[in-house]
Parts: C-alpha cells; structure tokens; sequence
C-alpha cells in the first residue's frame, strides 16, 4: 500500500531514523505514529539493500578492512529456549570497509559462523575489480573464505590483538576489552604491505554504527525484535552512510570518493532512489540516477596525493 505522508514528513521521519533516534521519540518529534514510522523505515530500507547492490559495482579499491559488529533480535543468545526460532539471539554485522574511501563496500547481517562468511566474502569479490590488500582479526573462518572468494589474487593479512584480562562484572568494566598487552601482524596470502594490515577504520566505524543507529545501543529496549526490520535498518544506515553522511577527513561522502555519485544526495534523493530501486522492474541490476542536486556541490579542495579508486 503507498504511503499516504506528506513527502516532507516522510522526510522527517527517515532523517531522524538516521541519525540515532528511537522510533517513539521519532513518533513524538513528527507527530508520526510508531507503526507509521516503522512501515516506512522497513520499506525505505528495504529498497537501499537492491540499491547498495545496484551502486555499489566494478569498483577500484585497493585497501580493505574486515570485521564484524555484535546486534541481537529479540533476545540475546543466552537467553534463548530450545523452540526459539533461529533468527532470535546473537546477529552479527559483517562490514568490508575501503580504508581509503571510507565507503562500506558491502555488508551482510547473519550469524558468525562459516556459512555467512563464505558468502560475505564472495559479496566483496562481486563488487570490485582489482587485486585488493586485505586486513582482519583472527576469526578463523575469514582465512578460508577469502581463499575461496578471491584465490591467488589478494593480499591478505591478519592483526592480532592480545589482551590481559577480561571485561569485571562492574558496570564500569562490563563493556571493556581487556588491556591490550601486544599486536601480531601476519601475512596470510600474497604479499601484504605490513604497514597497512590495519582494521582500525573499520572499528572506527563500528562505533558510527552504534552512535546512528538506535538498535545498535547497548543498554536500552531499542533492539531489533524481527530479523527483517533489523536488516533493513542496517541497509538504511549503510545508504545513508555512504550517500549522504559528509565526511571530514575525506571532505565529501564516502560514494563521492569512490567516483560512485558526483553530489552529496539529499534524504529525499535517498528515499526517491529507493522507493524506485524497490519497484517491480528491478529484475536485473541497472544504475539508479539520483535527482538533482538540490544545492551546489561543496567545492573540494586540490588533492596532492594519488590514491587509488573509483570505478573500471
């Protein structure tokens, strides 16, 4: 059924939604009922998924970081009964992040195991076109899904990160990693630069999930409570993340450093793109051309520095 909200209403809504606001405060803030708002995020973010697939193609990126985000739907894992269904409990959000553009080149939510890693692997070898430097921690099954996605034509390396003692029972401590007492760096496949096995952009940017997106905030009753909704909030913050979020180390988003957009896109561009990615005449992939830019585009700064991107 269509949506009957005035477009800046709609607005208004996905516009709070990314940018860390809960549903009911979304709900007072818009005077917009929660169920209205949550219909419209669900659909909104439904349509982002086919359009990350559609945008995020034949790229150029010669540094990726991997690594995973702990979420939950429903309950968490240790809560779960034996008749709970399997989308309950303990949802990870794998990222492959490009360590120069600061684009979320794919993501995948699912369990941490083998299976969704093969498969998160194999998203990443789909969207780009070069020989990539890799960087992720010690997950075991990282090593043999990049093997079997990428063969002989990556450079791969891991960072280790050992730690003395365990998160106390104290809300203090709760959420902290232990100290970190020493770093191992190693080569895995290829011939990685050692210098650049690194997967601190990434975790950086795990934080950027938790700090926009209000189902990723520990401690609150804001968590997911179906798989379906939780996907299509991670596909909307990724959007918006790489489409309309300024950067201030790249000076642009995410997108404009690939050569994947030209403008910063406006939270009615996004809904527009995805609303139109989401129709009935999405059969095969096929480029969705943004509106006009609604204001000039920043000016950018020279750049002095040669780097690799964009698309083949």
């Amino acid at each position: 059924m269509a949506n009957i909200l005035p477009r800046d209403r709609q607005i208004a809504v996905i516009a709070a939604l990314t940018e860390g606001v809960s549903i009911r405060a979304t709900e007072r803030l818009t005077d917009t009922h929660r169920d209205t708002v949550m219909r419209l995020g669900l659909r909104v973010g439904q349509g982002c998924v086919r359009l990350h697939d559609t945008l995020m193609r034949n790229l150029h990126v010669g540094l990726l970081e991997f690594d995973e985000i702990w979420s939950y739907v429903g309950k968490k894992q240790k809560r779960l009964k034996p008749t709970d269904p399997a989308d309950l409990g303990d949802q990870y959000v794998f990222t492959a992040l490009s360590a120069t553009h600061k684009a979320i080149i794919s993501y995948l939510v699912g369990k941490r195991n083998w299976t969704n890693t093969v498969e998160f692997a194999q998203d990443v070898r789909d969207r780009i076109v070069n020989r990539p430097q890799i960087s992720s921690d010690g997950f075991p099954a990282c090593a043999d899904a990049i093997e079997r996605a990428f063969g002989a034509d990556v450079d791969y390396g891991q960072i280790i990160k050992v730690f003395d003692g365990e998160p106390g029972p104290n809300a203090a401590r709760r959420y902290s990693p232990g100290w970190v007492v020493n770093v191992r760096k190693t080569s895995v496949a290829g011939r990685p630069h050692r210098s650049e096995i690194s997967t601190s952009y990434v975790e950086r940017s795990n934080l950027t999930i938790r700090m926009q997106a209000r189902r990723f905030t520990r401690l609150t009753n804001g968590f997911s409570k179906k798989l379906g909704n939780h996907e299509a909030a991670v596909a909307l913050f990724v959007a918006h993340y790489n489409l309309c979020r300024w950067h201030e180390t790249l000076r642009s988003t995410p997108a404009m450093a690939l050569g994947v957009t030209d403008h910063i896109w406006t939270i009615g561009e996004l809904i527009d793109a995805a609303e139109a990615a989401d129709g009935p005449e999405l059969g095969a992939p096929a480029p969705v051309a943004p509106l006009a830019p609604m204001s000039p585009a920043v000016p950018q700064r020279p750049q002095f520095a040669v780097i690799q991107g964009g698309r083949a």
